[in-house]
């Protein structure tokens, strides 16, 4: 009777062990909740990366046009893996795509990492603190939000993105926020 005590913390641990295992495929996780959408978009009073593209406020996000927003950094990897799909992105008619570099760790890597790998945004702004980061709820990069014509987010993805979360996810999110 001694030796079956034993076992009781070695099937305590399994049990936990498998909960914790299935807990991994229970949904997808690049589809966090975020207490934004369905809420105006926070201010965003940042300078441009540089003076070769124009910068972006609050009010070009609420100009009438839905809007692709990706927060991105040279330093993240993940970003330099989507990198293609948000060229392809950007070349998709009716698609407006702004970039927030955020946290940038070198002056001039974020421009440097675009023209390396390609500019896919018509507007940029450096987040070099990370404050806007915050005020959006970003947790880390990237991060990729929509926001319809009248500045509401409306989608948030978090990690990179290839060509399927780009048309079974992105893309839908656009047309839904074109339809409000």
């Amino acid at each position: 009777m001694s030796r079956w005590i034993y076992l009781i913390p070695v099937l305590g641990f399994g049990v936990i062990a498998i909960f914790l295992f299935k807990s991994l495929f229970l949904g997808p996780a690049n589809i966090l909740p975020s207490a934004l959408i369905d809420k105006p978009a926070p201010d965003i009073s940042l300078p441009p990366v540089d003076a070769t593209m124009p910068g972006f406020s609050r009010a070009d996000l609420a100009a009438g046009h839905v809007t692709v927003i990706n927060f991105f950094a040279s330093w993240c990897v993940p970003c330099h893996q989507e990198a293609g799909q948000l060229m392809a992105l950007s070349r998709m008619p009716g698609v407006t795509l702004y970039g927030i570099d955020y946290k940038e760790r070198q002056e001039g890597a974020g421009p440097a990492f675009l023209r390396e790998l390609g500019n896919p945004f018509s507007r940029l702004v450096d987040d070099r603190a990370g404050h806007v980061g915050i005020d959006w709820g970003v947790d880390g990069v990237p991060e990729t939000f929509v926001v319809d014509g009248r500045g509401i987010i409306r989608f948030k993805y978090v990690g990179p993105m290839d060509e399927k979360v780009i048309a079974n996810q992105l893309l839908p999110e656009v047309e839904k926020a074109r339809a409000l």
